[in-house]
């Protein structure tokens, strides 16, 4: 007999353990990127090459990836995904955070690496907090930048959605006293800390989660295209705030990845973005090595 054609795709989670801590990759989805009318710092023939090497085209299918870390005595999420706020191809993380076998009550904490819409839209479900037991955190800078009103009418038209997303985001947590702000390289609980990496938002951060002399690095948007910025670090993107500044943290980050030879995560690396950098001879280039799947934890 015929089967009809299923046309879905797997709960979209990958679990491993990093020491006594175990953590879940989960995807909120995929969405296309232009990245041609993106990217800047090469040239648009040089980028094309790039993306025809790793067999891409000038839209690239970008997941949006989040990171639930158990240490045991807490459940911290990383980011939370775009919900509605980028369509309906993403929007997924409350069903694979479900199908991971956790429930959106028992998050303890959310941090967030930065107040873009698609780390902070599924903080809301509806007009409610999706995670009612949560505290939120982040780095101030980016709380005090995208909260102004005075930035939001300052702002060029094109951008001023962000700022009203991040505004909807936080408006019930903040109404609840469940929003805490700090200021760069911080301890938030025992084996996780937050590590200033500011350019692509005021308050970018990155978060180093350590157990048992094993350490992963949550990078949020460090980077956005590793067909592109891995071979050329140098490469922004039109979302970095401080395009100079984000490119120093790239490379900065790149280059301690490379040596230390630590697990990273990535915000927007094919699901589940888990992986670590290889350094070329002279250190100016960097290939990406996934996570070796294991169906074990």
């Amino acid at each position: 007999a015929e089967a009809p054609m299923v046309k879905t795709q797997a709960p979209g989670y990958h679990r491993l353990m990093l020491g006594d801590f175990e953590v879940t990759a989960l995807s909120d989805g995929t969405f296309k990127l232009p990245v041609l009318q993106l990217l800047a710092g090469s040239s648009p023939e040089r980028l094309k090459q790039a993306l025809q090497k790793g067999y891409l085209q000038e839209q690239v299918k970008t997941s949006v990836n989040t990171y639930l870390v158990n240490t045991g005595r807490k459940l911290v999420l990383i980011d939370t995904g775009a919900a509605q706020t980028f369509g309906p191809t993403l929007g997924h993380l409350q069903a694979n955070l479900r199908a991971a076998g956790y429930a959106p009550e028992q998050v303890d904490e959310v941090y967030i690496t930065h107040l873009h819409p698609d780390h902070v839209g599924g903080l809301l479900a509806g007009q409610a907090r999706a995670f009612p037991n949560a505290v939120v955190r982040l780095d101030q800078a980016d709380l005090d930048y995208w909260l102004s009103e005075t930035h939001l009418q300052a702002a060029p038209d094109a951008h001023k959605p962000s700022f009203l997303s991040a505004m909807a985001a936080l408006k019930p947590y903040l109404a609840a006293g469940k929003v805490r702000g700090f200021s760069g390289d911080t301890e938030l609980l025992p084996g996780i800390r937050a590590v200033a990496a500011h350019g692509h938002t005021p308050g970018h951060t990155v978060y180093q989660v350590e157990s048992q002399g094993q350490k992963l690095m949550l990078w949020g948007d460090l980077m956005h295209v590793a067909a592109v910025q891995f071979d050329d670090p140098g490469v922004t993107i039109a979302f970095d705030a401080d395009q100079a500044q984000a490119a120093r943290q790239r490379n900065t980050l790149y280059a301690q990845a490379a040596q230390a030879g630590y697990l990273v995560g990535v915000a927007h690396n094919a699901f589940p973005g888990v992986g670590r950098l290889r350094a070329s001879a002279d250190g100016a280039t960097y290939t990406w090595v996934p996570l070796n799947y294991s169906s074990q934890p």
